[in-house]
């Protein structure tokens, strides 16, 4: 079961929005561990630094979604609130379709509502708004490294794109299948990331000239050949109307892990760019000394966390180490969340490996 009856106000966790990163990330990361915990919070000065500050349209949606799929109710649920306080109630797993409104991130509020469900039984979501938006993993991101790498930690589920949507309009689309989950790892270790064994680049366009895809991919191909590395590559029309945009997506196949990177397209950006842009990052991670992407390294807290905190199945509290190609203050401000809902410790070395591990044991040299 992933939550319980909301809890009282001895067990009510109080965060700062402003720390850290001071992002949305406070948010979600909080309603997804108040739903599992079933402990109350309140957040103050949500997003004090960011421009403009309090909540927005798309962390409101989130809140809206999290009372959607529970019986929760919150205090402060308002566009412009700097102060939340939210009680959680029981999670039920069902069938739910939820609204973001233009082009607010569909992937972020699935990755806040997705843990508490998967804990809770099988569910469908489908979702409405931004598939592809800046300053958020995309639809492919999701679907191609992400619910991948949920599936070492015996999480399970699928999505499907029925219509991307791009800024402004969004208007996007996905259904997400939640299956029930296998049995959890006893510990997860990705100190290194292997040698390349494939690289992939596909380059999307969503109600634009088809010939825009070709100039993104010859520019990525281009640039990745430039550092020696050479790789698949197509062309894929989206389904995106009335929204219109491109992306270039280009997966990394290494002996342990996967890494996923993308660019989007915007008004007066070339499309070279676009593509010359994913290559870009490609090179950056093939200089670290990273295991997983900077994104993903992120967004490995929240089951690490669970799995640690004996939340994933009837098996004892399990580790999880890796190195991330970067130690983003949005992972450090995950980190920090998260500590406060679960029995956890979360400890970063100076050499960039990360372990979330049971808050009773010691960490590793």
């Amino acid at each position: 079961m992933a939550s319980s009856e909301p809890g009282n106000n001895s067990q009510l966790v109080e965060l700062d929005g402003s720390e850290g990163e001071g992002g949305g990330q406070i948010l979600r990361s909080a309603l997804s561990a108040s739903l599992i915990t079933g402990r109350p919070f309140r957040i103050l000065r949500i997003r004090a630094n960011r421009d403009p500050p309090g909540l927005r349209p798309q962390h409101l949606a989130c809140v809206r979604g999290a009372e959607a799929i529970s019986r929760s109710r919150s205090e402060g649920a308002q566009v412009g609130s700097n102060e939340l306080t939210f009680f959680p109630g029981l999670v039920k797993a069902g069938t739910y379709v939820l609204e973001i409104g233009t082009a607010g991130s569909t992937p972020l509020l699935f990755q806040c509502l997705y843990f508490p469900l998967a804990l809770t039984g099988p569910s469908e979501l489908t979702l409405r708004g931004g598939t592809h938006v800046r300053h958020s993993p995309s639809f492919h991101y999701l679907a191609w490294i992400w619910l991948p790498a949920m599936r070492m930690f015996g999480l399970r589920g699928e999505v499907h794109l029925r219509r991307a949507g791009f800024y402004p309009e969004g208007a996007g689309e996905f259904r997400a299948v939640i299956s029930p989950n296998a049995d959890p790892p006893d510990s997860l270790h990705w100190p290194a990331r292997g040698t390349l064994r494939e690289m992939e680049v596909t380059s999307f366009v969503g109600s634009l000239p088809f010939d825009i895809a070709e100039r993104q991919k010859q520019a990525a191909v281009a640039a990745l050949r430039e550092i020696g590395i050479y790789c698949i590559a197509e062309n894929l029309p989206l389904p995106a109307a009335p929204s219109a945009g491109t992306t270039v997506f280009i997966r990394a196949q290494f002996e342990n892990t996967t890494a996923g990177f993308a660019a989007l397209g915007e008004r007066g950006n070339p499309a070279e760019a676009v593509g010359q842009e994913a290559a870009r990052q490609v090179a950056e991670f093939m200089e670290s000394g990273g295991a997983v992407d900077e994104h993903l390294g992120d967004q490995l807290l929240v089951p690490a966390s669970l799995l640690a905190a004996s939340r994933l199945g009837n098996v004892r509290p399990a580790t999880t180490e890796f190195t991330p190609a970067k130690i983003t203050p949005h992972l450090l401000t995950n980190a920090s969340v998260l500590q406060r809902f679960l029995p956890i410790r979360v400890d970063v070395s100076p050499s960039g490996r990360v372990q979330i591990a049971p808050a009773t044991s010691a960490p590793q040299p």
